[in-house]
């Protein structure tokens, strides 16, 4: 009986041993149904490739891709018709971080972050001084407008007499009236800007490689008819996307400018850190944000050190918020969806 205790034991210790294995396998979880950016991470992965790798040559896709025109060159032209790029890296295992805002005429937004991280003691580096940045570094400077773009722009400012917009308290009105515009303390009724995932969308993503170690990452242009220099959720570290070796990783998908406000991925990151679930995490992140402001629309990924994941969203219109997950569990990827709270 003793024999058979024993043998039992050694079983039971090989299972864990195989199970712990199994859990730090590569994986890749996407927000939205951004497949190829996906597939391209994945295949650095499974390659043996690290984390910090997958999450860079996933957004660069969605970047060359125009991801549903709110990822890369022409698309969310601002108030002058300009289309600016946010992005951000985080490296789980060094707490490193490289982040650019309001990048101008470069198009490979989420090349330029990496270079921050690695080629300068800073995180984030703005506007046209992060051009001058991805210059030096070999980043060749060209127009991000399109003929799309122009188009988008021009039946805004002309057709819509500049509606919507992210003015408040100013002359001349702004729920009817263009620009230029003057400091005013208005009574007028704050017209609310319709959000959704055309107008405040990001590719995040998050990753662990074969060696256990984690990274984040997000790409964007941000939001559309944004005043120009407006900078928003995405390339701000605890905001757009977090990661910890220690922990897990989470990323962030929405109205920037209210979701920066609560650190969202740092949120779900430490509650995680405090035993939660990833679904649990996320969804305290957005409980979090909701409580404040009921009408707003985002979604939080999160993905502990162990290969669980979750997600939560909030405000869709009654939609679904989609993710897509790569590991070894499926010969190919997978989305997900989660109905919001």
């Amino acid at each position: 009986m003793h024999e058979k205790n024993l043998k039992l034991l050694i079983l039971l210790i090989f299972l864990t041993f195989i199970t712990n294995c199994t859990t730090s396998k590569p994986i890749v979880i996407t927000t939205w149904t951004f497949v190829n950016a996906s597939v391209a991470a994945w295949e650095e992965l499974k390659d043996g490739g690290i984390a910090l790798d997958a999450i860079q040559k996933g957004a660069s896709v969605c970047e060359e891709q125009q991801c549903d025109g709110t990822v890369g060159f022409g698309g969310s032209p601002d108030e002058d018709g300009e289309t600016t790029l946010d992005a951000l890296l985080m490296d789980g295992k060094t707490m490193n971080v490289g982040a650019v805002g309001a990048l101008r005429r470069i198009k490979n937004a989420v090349g330029v972050a990496r270079h921050v991280l690695e080629n300068t003691k800073h995180s984030i580096l703005v506007g046209s001084q992060a051009t001058q940045f991805a210059m030096q570094m070999g980043f060749h400077e060209e127009s991000l407008t399109t003929p799309e773009s122009k188009k988008l722009w021009s039946t805004w400012a002309n057709e819509n007499n500049c509606q919507p917009n992210f003015w408040m308290n100013v002359k001349p009105n702004p729920n009817k009236y263009c620009g230029p515009y003057h400091n005013h303390m208005s009574k007028e009724r704050i017209r609310h800007m319709e959000v959704d995932r055309y107008n405040h969308d990001t590719i995040g993503m998050v990753a662990i490689d074969k060696n256990g170690d984690i990274a984040a990452g997000t790409s964007t242009n941000g939001a559309k008819f944004k005043i120009p220099g407006r900078v928003g959720d995405s390339p701000i570290p605890g905001s757009g996307a977090y990661a910890d070796n220690e922990v897990g990783a989470a990323t962030a998908t929405g109205d920037g400018d209210i979701m920066l406000r609560f650190l969202p991925s740092f949120l779900a990151v430490e509650e995680m850190r405090r035993g939660s679930s990833p679904t649990d995490a996320a969804q305290t992140a957005i409980r979090r944000i909701e409580k404040h402001y009921p009408e707003f629309m985002g979604a939080v990924i999160a993905l502990n050190k162990d290969g669980e994941y979750g997600a939560a969203c909030h405000g869709l219109q009654g939609l679904p918020f989609p993710f897509v997950v790569y590991d070894n569990s499926h010969d190919m990827y997978k989305i997900h969806t989660v109905n919001c709270v």
